[in-house]
């Protein structure tokens, strides 16, 4: 059995292809829509023959050049095909009218990492109004879900959406972005063409990937998004993105650390966590270490860090909970410097009046236990675990593998 992506699927079997004949065709890409043999899915489906009128780029772009959150990308005309190239995260968020009239269906090839602020989620969501609205196809030319099935986090709050928040979600959702397209169309009733190209023989609980088939090269869908590790610990680790502390960016392993800062003692943090909540350790390990980053928070400085490795033999999928365990970093640094300016205050993703690390996890629900003086680890469980049941049972019949 050959493991096979949705794209090498489509360009394998004329029957997928066969109704794009005929049609003005949009491709939806980044440097990880690419075949089995790396060729980038724009330059296969045109030798392919499919006629392709418009690509689109997502957050850091077609091309993936684009490093930071909030860095904007530019329309462009691609130089060898003459094609428009829209930029989804420029002057838009979402497609305008004009854009959707380029093509008549719209195939959407990117590698997510199964977390929901994850922000290629949310382009789909915003692809999928956009073709409502104007009448067009979208195809998910699926992919793994690197993170596998395993649902962590608590859900997104009413009136909490944002480009890292679509929608009433938990923050690892483990669905492939073909099945949560069909969640998007079930959830927000949307009337449009939909589509997904299934992947072949895909095993996301199948060792050793757990969720990566191991015969696929990894390539960044983003530029910090190195490798399986980080994929695995996102779902925990990106909610640095909402505090003074560094998720490892200017380093050469952004997003693998659970905090990095000049006046923090790693080690003392480690083992106020083994005293706090040591189950939620479990599936990885974790090693103090040093980095200096080149840019971004705390650039030039020396930092004190957790490293997180949910790799090798130190992975456990069923036991690694990297929500929970980020959660137990900020409470374990909460309680050994009260008065440590944790939460950042400054705008994150063009929201500027919440705090970010709300924005990030959908509501204030872990930001208050984090401060909290009396709040337990049974505190946080009883609220996330009642979510995670809710959205397991909600999202089991659109699983597709």
């Amino acid at each position: 059995m050959v493991m096979k992506f949705g794209i090498d699927r489509l360009l394998a079997e004329p029957d997928l292809r066969q109704p794009l004949e005929g049609k003005r065709v949009a491709l939806v890409a980044h440097p990880a829509s690419v075949t089995a043999d790396l060729t980038h899915s724009l330059d296969a489906l045109i030798a392919a023959g499919v006629n392709v009128t418009s690509a689109f780029g997502p957050q850091h772009g077609l091309k993936g050049d684009k490093q930071d959150n909030m860095v904007e990308t530019a329309d462009e005309t691609d130089p060898h095909y003459r094609i428009p190239i829209f930029s989804l995260y420029g002057e838009v968020r979402r497609p305008t009218p004009a854009m959707m009239d380029t093509a008549d269906v719209f195939l959407f090839d990117l590698q997510d990492l199964g977390c929901r602020i994850y922000t290629f989620v949310t382009t789909l969501l915003y692809l999928l109004e956009a073709a409502a609205a104007r009448g067009k196809s979208v195809w998910v030319l699926d992919r793994p879900n690197p993170a596998g099935r395993p649902v962590e986090g608590t859900l997104l709050l009413p009136g909490q959406e944002s480009f890292v928040g679509a929608g009433p979600m938990p923050m690892r959702h483990g669905l492939t972005l073909g099945e949560m397209g069909q969640w998007f169309v079930r959830q927000f009733g949307l009337d449009v063409d939909y589509r997904v190209i299934e992947m072949h023989y895909w095993l996301p609980e199948a060792a050793p990937g757990l969720g990566w088939p191991q015969e696929r090269l990894w390539i960044n869908p983003s530029p910090n998004a190195a490798n399986l590790n980080m994929a695995r610990a996102y779902a925990g680790t990106v909610m640095l993105e909402g505090t003074t502390m560094s998720e490892g960016r200017g380093t050469t392993r952004p997003l693998e650390v659970l905090f990095g800062a000049p006046d923090v003692d790693a080690a003392a943090v480690l083992a106020e966590m083994e005293r706090f909540a040591p189950q939620w350790l479990a599936g990885c390990a974790l090693r103090p270490c040093w980095f200096e980053p080149t840019f971004h928070k705390h650039a030039g400085t020396l930092c004190s860090a957790l490293m997180v490795h949910a790799e090798g033999p130190f992975y456990d999928h069923r036991a690694f909970r990297p929500w929970r365990l980020q959660a137990l970093a900020f409470k374990a640094i909460r309680r050994l410097y009260p008065d440590y300016p944790l939460w950042r205050d400054f705008p994150y993703e063009y929201e500027f009046e919440r705090l970010a690390i709300d924005v990030i996890n959908g509501g204030p629900a872990l930001r208050e236990w984090v401060d909290d003086a009396g709040s337990a680890p049974t505190d946080l469980e009883a609220l996330a675990g009642t979510d995670e049941a809710a959205w397991r049972d909600a999202v089991g019949p659109l699983l597709l593998y």
